[in-house]
């Protein structure tokens, strides 16, 4: 069931539910854009459907898309700049070195493998990526951390903290060892914040993370 975070008359922010794939694909996941399609529907027919940005299938968390192309155009020029925000929360299997830090990586897309691929310098075909973490606490499953995305590349968070011998519980892809939900990895997307184009106010999007935290 699609679940509603903020609306406007531009744009419509979900809370993107663990294991359900963001656009149609060939391997028949469910979806969440099929989900905002049916959604509008019945309002509008044949409605406008424009993927802001993305989420991997075993993530959680704030998801923005547009409902005109003006709005699509609008917000893609704000991540592009990176105008927005992006914050996230994660549980890892063991305990940073650092309570806080900055990681900074090149990361190279392996599409055979379907993994990140990370090197400590500049590396031919590999981009930059950057993110800084704060543990901000411990509980019967794992250490919570909280991460300020300032790159939003492939398998970025994933890779970035398994790099640091901390993988997400459940991501067995990145060397964890411990399960977390069925077809989910314990990272979820819990807040957004940007600019408005057309207000010039600021708006920030937060969403509640739901299960075993």
């Amino acid at each position: 069931m699609l679940s509603i975070l903020h609306e406007t008359p531009r744009w419509l922010a979900v809370n993107k539910t663990a294991g359900i794939a963001v656009e149609r694909s060939p391997y028949g996941y469910p979806c969440v854009e099929e989900e905002v399609a049916a959604y509008l529907s019945q309002h509008h027919r044949n409605p406008y459907v424009g993927i802001v940005h993305r989420l991997d299938r075993p993530v959680s968390g704030v998801l923005l898309f547009a409902k005109k192309p003006s709005a699509l155009k609008a917000l893609h020029e704000v991540f592009r700049e990176r105008k927005v925000r992006k914050y996230y929360t994660a549980i890892v299997e063991k305990e940073p070195a650092a309570n806080k830090g900055k990681l900074r990586h090149w990361l190279f897309k392996d599409l055979k493998n379907k993994r990140a691929v990370l090197y400590e310098k500049p590396t031919k075909n590999a981009v930059e990526c950057m993110l800084d973490y704060h543990v901000v606490g411990k509980n019967a499953e794992g250490w919570k951390v909280e991460i300020e995305l300032h790159t939003g590349k492939f398998h970025q968070i994933r890779a970035q903290l398994a790099a640091m011998g901390c993988p997400i519980l459940g991501d067995e892809k990145y060397g964890a060892t411990r399960p977390w939900l069925p077809d989910a990895i314990a990272l979820h997307a819990h807040q957004l914040v940007w600019k408005d184009a057309y207000s010039g106010g600021e708006i920030v999007v937060e969403a509640p993370w739901v299960g075993k935290i």
